[in-house]
C-alpha cells in the first residue's frame, strides 16, 4: 500500500485504520504504485474558525473515492482528539464508498476496546451514553458497542477491590511440539531448540529468583501467576515440578487468588503433569482444541485429534483443578458456520468454567502467510457470524464476556473474547489487558509491565515495560553473560530499573 500522510495526526494510526479496509497491507517506503496497489491520502488541518478537518482518499483499480469531514471546535469529544476523530471519519466515508464495506468496529483501532468503553462510562456517567458514543463517535455497530460496554461493565466490577501492593507474574516457556500454520515463532519447535529446555529451566530459575528477591523488597504480593507459551506442557513432569516448586516456595499462597497453567495443545498433556501441577497449587488450565473438526486440524498443523482433546479435558476435570479454559478460533482456513456452531456446541456441553472465542489471525511470518497471500478476509464471512453466535450461545449458557482484545491482520477485523461462568473469571487476563497492575515477567519473548495506577484518573497512569531477549537461545546467551561477570552495569539490572521506577 502507498501511504501519504499530513498534518496533525499519527501515521501508525492512520495505518491501522486503513488495514480495517485493507486486511494484511504492508506500507512499503519506495512501493511502485500500480493500478492493483491502494493509494491513500490522509490530510488534516485546522481551518479559520478553529475547527479540524481531515481530506481522505482512496484510489484502487483505477477507482478513487474521497470525503472531507470538518470536527468543530465546540464538539463534545470524549476520548480521542479531534483530529483522530477528522481523518477516522474521512478514511471510513473513503472506504466504504469504495469498497461498500462498514467496519463492525467503526474507526475505533487499538487492542483493548473495553478500556475505551470503561473510560467513556467514567466520563459520562452511564451506560446508554456510553454505547451512544460508540455509535456516534467511533461508527461501531450496536452490537459491538455493546459488547464494549458489557466487557467494561464486568471489568469494572471485578477489579474494583484489587488489593493495594499487589502484582502479578508471567512465566514463558516459548515450545512447542509442533508449529501450527498461522504461528510466527518460526525455531521453537526445531529439534535444536527442544534440545536446549533443561538449560532454559535453569536460566529461568535463576531469573525467578532474581524477580521475586526485586517483588520481596517491594513489599509487594503475587496474587496471580500464568505460565503461557508455546505450550508449557511440552515439558516433562520433573521440568515442570522444577519451575511450579519454585514458584511455590516463593509467593505467600494466602494471598494468591489464581495460579494459571497454559496446558493448551491435548497431545502434550499427561494425568502425571496435571497432578503435579495441582499439588504445587494450580488452579486453572487451558486445554485448547482450536475446533473439533479433526481435517481442519491436520490443515493447520496441529498434532493432534478431537478425541484427544476429549481425552485430555477428561484428564483436567479428573486433576481436581479448579478452573478449565477452552480456547476456539473462529474462521479457521477450511471451517465455516455450521463447524464451528457444532464445535462450540459440544465444548458448552462439557460445561468448562471458561471458554475464549478467538477471530483467526495470521502472523506476517507463517507458513499459512507464506503459502496463501488470500487468508485474509475483509467482511469476515463466516468467522463474523461464528462469532456472533458464540456471543449469544455463550450468554444464554451462562457465560458472560470479561476481557477482550483485539488483534491486526483478524479475519474481518473481529476480535478475541473471554467468557466465564460466574465467580470463575480468569483475573490474570484483566490485569494484562486493562492495564491496572504491575506485572513481572520471566523467560524469553517476555515483557515485565511496571504500572502506576490511577484509579480515578487513568490519564494519569504510568507504564514502563522491561523487555527480556526473545528467542531462547538469545535469552540463554544474556543469562550465561550475567554469570560470567560480563554484564557488570548494575544500573541496567532488573532491581536498578524497577526500584528507579517506583521511586519516581
Amino acid at each position: 500500500m502507498i501511504l501519504h500522510v499530513d498534518g496533525n495526526i499519527n501515521k501508525y494510526y492512520v495505518q491501522t485504520l486503513c488495514m480495517v479496509f485493507f486486511p494484511g497491507a504492508t506500507f512499503g517506503e519506495n512501493e511502485e504504485p500500480r493500478s492493483d496497489t491502494p493509494e491513500v491520502t490522509v490530510s488534516t488541518y485546522l481551518d479559520k474558525e478553529g475547527a479540524e478537518t481531515a481530506y481522505a482518499s482512496i484510489k484502487l483499480n483505477d477507482k478513487e473515492t474521497e470525503a472531507i469531514v470538518t470536527v468543530s471546535d465546540d464538539e463534545p469529544l470524549t476520548i480521542a482528539t479531534r483530529s483522530a476523530i477528522a481523518a477516522g471519519r474521512a478514511l471510513f466515508a473513503a472506504g466504504k464508498e469504495l469498497l461498500g464495506y462498514v467496519p463492525p468496529w467503526g474507526i475505533l483501532t487499538g487492542v483493548r476496546p473495553a478500556k475505551v468503553a470503561t473510560g467513556l462510562i467514567r466520563s459520562t456517567g452511564g451506560i446508554i451514553k456510553s454505547k451512544r458514543v460508540l455509535r456516534d463517535e467511533f461508527f461501531l455497530s450496536p452490537q459491538k458497542a455493546a459488547l464494549a460496554v458489557s466487557v467494561a461493565q464486568n471489568e469494572m466490577k471485578l477489579t474494583k477491590k484489587i488489593p493495594q501492593n499487589s502484582c502479578s507474574l508471567y512465566i514463558s516457556i516459548p515450545f512447542c511440539p509442533s508449529r501450527c500454520a498461522y504461528c510466527s515463532f518460526v525455531s521453537y519447535t526445531t529439534p535444536r531448540l527442544l534440545s536446549l529446555i533443561d538449560e532454559y529451566i535453569e536460566a529461568l530459575i535463576d531469573d525467578l529468583d532474581e524477580t521475586f528477591s526485586v517483588i520481596k523488597e517491594l513489599g509487594l504480593d503475587v496474587i496471580t501467576v500464568y505460565i503461557g507459551g508455546g505450550t508449557p506442557t511440552t515439558l516433562s513432569e520433573k521440568q515442570l515440578e522444577r519451575i511450579l516448586s519454585k514458584v511455590y516456595e516463593n509467593i505467600d499462597r494466602e494471598k494468591l487468588t489464581e495460579f494459571t497453567l497454559e496446558a493448551g495443545r491435548p497431545d502434550t498433556i499427561t494425568k502425571e503433569k496435571l497432578s503435579v501441577a495441582k499439588r504445587y497449587g494450580v488452579t486453572r488450565v487451558s486445554v485448547n482444541p482450536q475446533t473439533l473438526e479433526d481435517s481442519i486440524l491436520k490443515e493447520i498443523g496441529r498434532k493432534h485429534t478431537a478425541e484427544d482433546f476429549f481425552r485430555a479435558y477428561e484428564i483436567a476435570k479428573e486433576s481436581g483443578i479448579r478452573d478449565i479454559n477452552v480456547d476456539l478460533i473462529a474462521g479457521l482456513p477450511g471451517d465455516d458456520f455450521k463447524k464451528f456452531a457444532h464445535t462450540l456446541d459440544r465444548i458448552i456441553e462439557l460445561e468448562p468454567t471458561n471458554i475464549t472465542v478467538h477471530t483467526f489471525c495470521v502472523k506476517k511470518a507463517s507458513d499459512l502467510l507464506k503459502n496463501d497471500t488470500g487468508v485474509y478476509s475483509l467482511s469476515g464471512g463466516d468467522a463474523a457470524k461464528s462469532v456472533s453466535y458464540s456471543q449469544l450461545r455463550t450468554k444464554f449458557s451462562g457465560y458472560k464476556p470479561y476481557y477482550m482484545y483485539r488483534q491486526k491482520n483478524t479475519v474481518g477485523n473481529l476480535e478475541n473474547v473471554g467468557f466465564s461462568k460466574e465467580g470463575h473469571e480468569g483475573m490474570y487476563n484483566i490485569y494484562m489487558m486493562e492495564e491496572m497492575q504491575t506485572i513481572f515477567a520471566v523467560g524469553a519473548g517476555s515483557v515485565t509491565k511496571l504500572v502506576d495506577y490511577n484509579r480515578e484518573d487513568e490519564s494519569k497512569n504510568r507504564i514502563e515495560r522491561i523487555f527480556k531477549p526473545k528467542y531462547p537461545y538469545e535469552y540463554l546467551r544474556e543469562h550465561e553473560k550475567k554469570k560470567s561477570g560480563e554484564c557488570q552495569d548494575e544500573s541496567k539490572s532488573l532491581r536498578a530499573k524497577v526500584l528507579k521506577f517506583y521511586k519516581t
